[in-house]
């Protein structure tokens, strides 16, 4: 099993945090290895609803990172299973209210077995790449105009 996973401090409320996260739309704003992103089935945002995702591969190439939310639970967290790519990890968005803002934890964990064991350190490299991309949420959230 590899895992990572990487925390932040975001300066709005969860239910702000938490519908910014599902917005599919937004997803290029703060993971830059991210080309398009679209609705391929289900109701945006609910369980069962898959994502065509677009990232940017070895050498530039596109690679299709396509995922299903798996869990959604309004302010409070988000979970996804990625079902095309290179690897098939799951992962969340963990949000906790604290103080006037948002704890964010973005965790990532890939299943591992048998010759695929073999590449765990690249694995492993891959996932902690994906969450430190959560650095930038606050500074693309906290620039947007509040909706109160």
């Amino acid at each position: 099993m590899a895992f990572a996973e990487h925390e932040v401090y975001v300066q709005r409320d969860a239910m702000t945090v938490y519908s910014f996260l599902l917005d599919v739309l937004n997803i290029p704003s703060w993971q830059p290895n991210i080309r398009s992103t679209s609705l391929n089935s289900g109701v945006a945002g609910r369980p069962g609803a898959r994502y065509q995702v677009t990232m940017v591969g070895p050498r530039g190439r596109p690679v299709a990172g396509d995922f299903e939310i798996t869990e959604a639970r309004p302010g409070a967290e988000i979970q996804f299973q990625v079902v095309a790519g290179p690897s098939l990890p799951h992962g969340g968005f963990y949000l906790s209210t604290e103080g006037s803002g948002t704890r964010v934890r973005f965790a990532l964990e890939t299943p591992l077995k048998g010759l695929r064991s073999f590449t765990r350190p690249a694995v492993q490299r891959r996932l902690q790449q994906a969450v430190a991309h959560l650095e930038r949420l606050p500074e693309v959230m906290e620039g947007r105009p509040t909706a109160d």
